[in-house]
């Protein structure tokens, strides 16, 4: 059990940090070596799978995360952007492989990520899923396949309890459409509708964001033209996805020179 990859959950109460910890615990592929939250959190301290509720797990829960790094092989972090970018300068240091799943992350905010990649394997994704990576895929083989004359709108949905929209995934889906029809997403992007808008600008990639009640996710790409509409999309039921996609990511990780990396690139599209 030693000699498998160990693994430290960053957020640890959050929604994912949970799911998170219950996926490493029950992979014989990795072992849970570490539980990092915010400094005066409740579960400081903790043996985590008690504070979980469950039976204790042997790992307590840390306000230290560059001690908790050092004792692993990889981070799974799905936090806030700048907890992140602490997170990844850390990683680099303990030159663990570092698994971003966060969103809502700036272009320069993203930037700031690439010195610590000369150090460290990243991987970082809107999206950890299978079926979202597959549609990725897909919207950019279409937007390149389609002229103008096809609209493009990216329609997401998710929980009430989301705090940033566009969601990650509805924008690594835009920049697959832009980069299918050969264009920057800034240069296109409309990321908000209210009030008389005057009418749609030919060739720009629209944005819907909707939130309510318990969508774990929830995205459509639409391709609409006079006369039809292609609508390519992915239902996501269950919160566990992503975080084997994230557990995948960080074992695939492990022999990889660093640099910044994605989903694509660990699933071998």
């Amino acid at each position: 059990m030693q000699d498998l990859p160990g693994i430290v959950i960053t957020g640890a109460s959050g929604r994912m940090g949970r799911m998170l910890i219950e996926t490493v615990s029950a992979s014989d592929k990795a072992r849970l070596v570490g539980a990092v939250e915010r400094a005066g959190h409740p579960w400081i301290g903790r043996d985590i799978g008690e504070a979980m509720g469950g039976q204790p797990l042997g790992v307590a829960v840390t306000d230290e995360p560059l001690e908790a790094f050092a004792k692993a092989q990889a981070v799974i972090d799905f936090t806030a952007p700048q907890a992140t970018l602490q997170f990844a300068r850390l990683a680099a240091q303990a030159r663990a492989v570092h698994v971003i799943g966060t969103t809502g992350m700036s272009e320069e905010e993203i930037a700031l990520l690439e010195p610590c990649a000369r150090h460290a394997v990243i991987v970082r994704a809107g999206n950890m899923s299978l079926g979202v990576n597959l549609l990725t895929q897909l919207t950019r083989k279409v937007a390149a396949a389609l002229d103008e004359d096809f609209d493009i709108e990216v329609i997401e949905s998710h929980h009430n309890q989301k705090v940033d929209a566009p969601s990650g995934t509805a924008l690594m889906l835009g920049e697959a459409a832009a980069e299918g029809r050969g264009v920057s997403l800034s240069d296109v992007a409309d990321r908000g509708r209210d009030g008389i808008t005057g009418a749609r600008r030919k060739g720009d990639i629209g944005f819907v964001a909707i939130r309510g009640g318990d969508i774990v996710g929830e995205h459509d790409v639409m391709f609409a033209a006079p006369g039809e509409r292609i609508v390519l999309r992915h239902l996501a039921t269950d919160r566990a996805i992503f975080a084997r996609g994230a557990l995948k990511a960080a074992l695939w990780g492990q022999d990889k020179k660093p640099g910044e990396y994605d989903m694509i690139d660990v699933l071998g599209l």
